[in-house]
């Protein structure tokens, strides 16, 4: 791909393919929602990866912030204005950090797992200011912060292990990495 203009038409139209199909997903497809909120969805965090690993960091993080802020948009749950911000476009664009790995040798296992660490980060620091709010003492807001990281484990964990499962069978390999070689195929 050129690298004068990384948002080709083929680009954009397989990037926005791949938001729609993880916004559908992420909207009727996943498991029974936890009693504390969160849910697990069908492989959601990997289609917006696979952006970052079609394409690199440029067109995978505006993909990834893109599907950030249409997840705001369709189901917004909003406890404090930072959490705009950091549960939203910087948490779900976190997702594009699949993008640095594009080239690697498993490079979808490698960007996968960093960016899904990513968005926990930045999941775990939104609640971190959240939660830490309304508690004064230190006892207190380590307790908030370790509620904070045991809660994003609940949903986020059990996604990327059953994702990366998948990924790791060799007939699924073979078939991204073939979605892969037509996504990035100029004369295609």
């Amino acid at each position: 791909m050129s690298q004068k203009n990384k948002f080709t038409t083929k680009t954009i139209v397989f990037s926005g393919i791949a938001i729609a199909l993880a916004i559908f997903i992420a909207t009727f497809i996943k498991l029974p929602s936890l009693p504390f909120g969160g849910s697990i969805t069908l492989l959601s965090m990997l289609i917006v990866c696979l952006v970052g690993y079609w394409y690199g960091p440029v067109v995978g993080l505006t993909a990834a912030l893109a599907y950030g802020i249409l997840q705001f948009i369709t189901g917004p749950y909003v406890v404090h204005p930072l959490q705009v911000v950091l549960d939203f476009p910087l948490a779900f664009g976190a997702l594009g950090l699949s993008g640095f790995f594009h080239k690697a040798k498993h490079g979808l296992i490698k960007g996968y797992l960093v960016a899904v660490i990513g968005r926990f980060v930045v999941h775990c620091i939104s609640g971190a200011i959240f939660y830490t709010e309304y508690v004064g003492d230190f006892g207190g807001n380590l307790a908030a912060l370790w509620a904070g990281i045991a809660y994003n484990m609940t949903y986020i964990v059990p996604e990327a292990i059953i994702t990366l499962l998948l990924i790791a069978l060799p007939p699924v390999a073979n078939a991204l990495a073939k979605i892969k070689a037509y996504a990035t195929d100029t004369n295609a």
